[in-house]
């Protein structure tokens, strides 16, 4: 069954069955309350007719008293304690089938006898002499019955005129929950069929969670497309990326099956080639494969850390895999030495940016540490070849490379700065950067005081 189907059902069933339970508690409400108003007026007019009775002589006749205060449509009577009655005025044939009490206690009933409702009151009462008898009131509740069956017949009228009302608006709750749902399907078929990444065509005025759930797919929708074209790219860069590597490595080996058995130069110069690009080759991988766990999750352990002792380990280790001279200037203003983040990533983010500068400058590497109210900065400042202006923003981008000339002769893989990027991201670390060509490129690390 469709979700429309079970909308329109359900509601309509659902509604149809407050409607009659309403109807139904009317009604019940309604004959409860009758019954007690003709109970009350019973026995206001008993309660006079036994204080008259009270009152009489010998000399009074008691049917002339029970005449008087006889009911309209009904009878009264009055029983001895052997269940004989003593005195009875009937207006209405119907009560003969209505039993004597034997009871001396008020009672009151309602009972159906002969297809007619009647209610019963019995009182009892002392005679002038002082012997106890009892006063039996008998109505027939022609009226009442009456007026409850045009009332159950109004009110099954009214669920039944009610039924078409519920039913229109059962359709069209039906059509707006299923029309942007359907809407939705008929998108996402599109989609199947056509592989494009199609988007829902939504209303502002609408603030409900339907409206909610197309914004979603749309969301998702340029989540999707984004990633996929990142993706793409992604792919596409690598694949070149790595066909060139592996274009040197096949020219050399080539050369060397052709010429370099006679000729020892050639091999000395084809080894170290495809040895260099082998180990280029591998960085990127490696680095592509760090980029891709980074996109899909970024586990950052921090703790306390001190700062200063972190740095001089990475410029220590750097001096010694390069035999480079990396000088570390510390603000004499700069107090804060304890701050937390993760050890290890901070290392690597370092690591990156020091190696960057390395490759690109001659000279000395400096570190400046200071710090403001609110950051904590690390600069590293070369005095290397320095970026273009138009450059600096896509060097954070896979695979950008600013001059492929020079990153072939240094090596770069064109994703250093990229894996720097997420590491910073997931540190909560702004990255700035300033350059000028034939000067040098200061990046700037800006940890957030918390």
């Amino acid at each position: 069954m469709k979700l429309k189907s079970k909308i329109h059902l359900y509601s309509t069933l659902l509604m149809l069955l407050i409607l009659i339970i309403t109807n139904v508690g009317i009604y019940l409400i309604y004959s409860q309350n009758t019954y007690e108003t003709e109970l009350q007026q019973l026995r206001a007019e008993s309660e006079i007719l036994v204080h008259a009775l009270s009152q009489m002589t010998e000399s009074t006749n008691p049917a002339t008293i029970l005449r008087a205060y006889s009911p309209a449509n009904g009878a009264v009577r009055i029983v001895n304690t052997l269940g004989e009655i003593e005195v009875e005025v009937n207006t209405t044939d119907r009560v003969d089938a209505v039993k004597v009490q034997e009871v001396t206690a008020e009672t009151q009933e309602v009972n159906t006898i002969n297809g007619s409702k009647m209610l019963t009151l019995s009182i009892p009462i002392i005679d002038s002499s002082g012997a106890i008898s009892q006063l039996q009131v008998i109505q027939v509740l022609t009226d009442v019955e009456r007026n409850l069956n045009e009332l159950m017949l109004i009110l099954i009228s009214i669920t039944l005129v009610g039924t078409i009302p519920i039913l229109i608006s059962s359709i069209v709750l039906g059509k707006l929950v299923t029309q942007p749902i359907q809407k939705l399907i008929g998108t996402m078929k599109h989609i199947q069929n056509s592989g494009s990444y199609e988007q829902i065509k939504t209303t502002d005025h609408r603030k409900d969670e339907l409206a909610q759930l197309e914004h979603t797919f749309n969301d998702t929708m340029i989540l999707l497309e984004r990633n996929y074209k990142k993706q793409e790219q992604f792919v596409s860069d690598a694949s070149h990326e790595l066909k060139t590597p592996l274009t040197v490595i096949e020219s050399y080996a080539s050369l060397v099956n052709r010429r370099g058995i006679s000729d020892p130069k050639i091999i000395q110069e084809a080894t170290q080639a495809i040895l260099q690009e082998s180990v280029r080759m591998r960085e990127m991988i490696e680095q592509m494969l760090q980029l891709a766990r980074y996109d899909e999750e970024l586990v950052i352990n921090r703790q306390a850390t001190d700062l200063l002792k972190v740095i001089e380990q990475t410029l220590r280790s750097m001096k010694q895999a390069y035999h480079r001279e990396f000088n570390l200037i510390v603000d004499p203003s700069f107090e804060t030495l304890i701050y937390k983040t993760d050890e290890q990533k901070l290392k690597q983010l370092l690591f990156i940016f020091l190696d960057n500068a390395r490759k690109y400058s001659e000279e000395e590497v400096d570190l400046y540490i200071t710090e403001t109210p609110n950051f904590i900065k690390i600069a590293i400042t070369d005095k290397g070849i320095g970026i273009p202006s138009e450059a600096i923003p896509q060097v954070f981008d896979r695979f950008y490379r600013v001059d492929e000339a020079r990153n072939r002769k240094t090596g770069g893989t064109g994703l250093g700065l990229s894996l720097a990027k997420e590491i910073a991201k997931g540190l909560n670390i702004n990255l700035n950067i300033i350059s000028v060509l034939n000067v040098g490129t200061t990046i700037t690390l800006e940890l957030e005081k918390k």
